[in-house]
């Protein structure tokens, strides 16, 4: 019979970080506008970034893996570029349909066809006339489908002066395959590629080395491209309110995520 082990001197390991950090507590947007670097970070202006005096106006692709991201990440500068007669296509990977995947609630089952609706009225409150492309790929899946991802998009490129795309290390799958994917696409269409992050905000930390300052811009939102961002926001009731009363109908965007896309100004990657 062997006797009881010998306690440990050895200091405990502290616990291990939640698997998943979107489903984390995040970093309060307080905490974002009062870090400097935030606010002197280089000021842009997309129109720059665009050719001039060409034969056809400059036209620039906006990328998103589910309905709501481009406007979370880059819709202010969508309504700028629209009010500048900016010719914009918009390419919705997913539909969005599998937001809330534990959901029972019947508004559930119709996301499919919900979330592109509110995605088309909210274009509408950005003063966006868009040529949207839908390309169906499986809400969840898409790195399954990045492969082939990439080839639709070279070839939707092939026009363009500017591809903005979600961050290809926002550390959700489906936003992480689409930017990667669009960065590949970009490099074979010889269109440059800006990244627009949103869940970053959620997980990331002021100064937090996992994110690319040195290669971060700000574009400012005037008065009117910000009322036009927010009220597009609100066209997105599937996502910012309950579908139900169950703790799987709760809303993906409460007040505190909407709080980082409510900025006079954006972000994005170059």
């Amino acid at each position: 019979m062997t006797g009881r082990p010998a306690p440990s001197l050895s200091v405990p390991e502290p616990p291990l970080p939640p698997a998943d950090p979107i489903q984390a507590p995040g970093t309060r947007e307080e905490e974002w506008l009062a870090w400097p670097g935030l606010t002197g970070l280089t000021a842009v202006d997309p129109l720059d970034a665009l050719p001039t005096g060409a034969a056809r106006s400059p036209r620039v692709l906006i990328m998103a893996a589910h309905p709501d991201d481009e406007v979370l990440g880059f819709g202010g500068t969508t309504a700028l570029l629209a009010a500048a007669g900016v010719r914009l296509r918009l390419v919705s990977v997913t539909a969005g349909e599998a937001s809330h995947p534990r959901s029972r609630a019947p508004s559930a089952r119709d996301l499919a066809a919900v979330r592109p609706r509110e995605l088309h009225q909210a274009l509408g409150r950005l003063g966006a006339d868009v040529q949207s492309v839908s390309l169906g790929v499986p809400d969840g899946a898409v790195a399954r489908h990045e492969r082939d991802l990439t080839g639709r998009l070279a070839g939707l490129l092939r026009d363009c002066d500017l591809c903005v795309a979600p961050f290809s290390r926002d550390l959700h799958p489906d936003h992480e395959a689409a930017g990667r994917a669009a960065l590949r696409a970009g490099a074979a269409a010889g269109v440059p590629v800006w990244e627009y992050p949103v869940w970053a905000w959620h997980w990331a930390v002021p100064g937090d080395v996992r994110l690319p300052w040195h290669r971060a811009a700000r574009i400012a939102l005037p008065p009117d491209a910000r009322a036009r961002k927010q009220e597009a926001l609100e066209c997105f009731r599937s996502q910012t309110q309950p579908l139900g009363d169950r703790p799987e109908d709760a809303p993906i965007l409460p007040p505190a995520e909407l709080a980082h896309f409510r900025r006079d100004f954006e972000v994005v990657w170059r």
